[in-house]
């Protein structure tokens, strides 16, 4: 099991982040976004991560060319598409040469087979709580719907992903996540994470989790 911490937005709180060792740092460029965090970080912020945890830039309905842009001055290593982007925009982000991570919003009516056309243009897909707004809820969804998932594309679990319920994802089954995305549960402020609470949680995940994590 792998661990990204999204909503980096303050270069001294994402180093102290850094030293817990997760495997992505998600940085939001969602403008009406509380993370947003262009106006509070350096691209030097972003390129200075160490290479073994992958930058991940978050959109939603951006253009490809803005998406290019900041991929190369932050040196993104993934893009995350949060909107309602299409396959073939998909298609078009990939061909910049960065891996895709396309969100759907999932509530009890999920049809998993309109993910399908999905799958030559991305890399991962990410699975969060339905709203009616762009960006996390700090909710989870019923995370037993995904034992009915039954496609090839490896996937990230969002969506109110805590310390109290984090127990819960060992029953998702042998269809469960790559990853997992923790942001607002894990927070003092928007974009300020608790690095405490994100100690335990990577030590849990060590505990529990290391046979899926190695």
């Amino acid at each position: 099991m792998k661990l990204k911490v999204c909503g980096m937005k303050y270069p001294e709180n994402m180093q102290a982040i850094i030293r817990l060792s997760p495997d992505f740092l998600g940085l939001i460029f969602y403008p009406k976004s509380p993370r947003y965090m262009a106006e509070t970080m350096k691209p030097e912020d972003v390129q200075n991560i160490p290479p073994a945890i992958k930058k991940v830039g978050v959109f939603v309905n951006e253009s490809v060319s803005e998406i290019s842009k900041r991929v190369n001055e932050y040196s993104l290593d993934l893009v995350q598409l949060h909107g309602d982007e299409s396959p073939d925009f998909c298609k078009q982000v990939k061909a910049t040469g960065v891996d895709v991570i396309k969100v759907f919003h999932i509530d009890a009516n999920v049809d998993w087979e309109q993910l399908r056309i999905y799958q030559p243009f991305t890399d991962y897909f990410l699975f969060d709580t339905k709203s009616k707004n762009y960006g996390g809820t700090g909710k989870s969804f019923n995370w037993e719907i995904l034992n009915g998932y039954d496609l090839e594309k490896p996937y990230f679990l969002g969506g109110g992903v805590s310390l109290e319920n984090i127990d819960m994802v060992k029953k998702i089954g042998k269809n469960g996540p790559l990853v997992l995305d923790v942001n607002s549960r894990f927070e003092t402020k928007p974009g300020y994470k608790d690095i405490t609470l994100l100690a335990k949680l990577t030590e849990k995940l060590g505990l529990d989790f290391q046979e899926t994590k190695n």
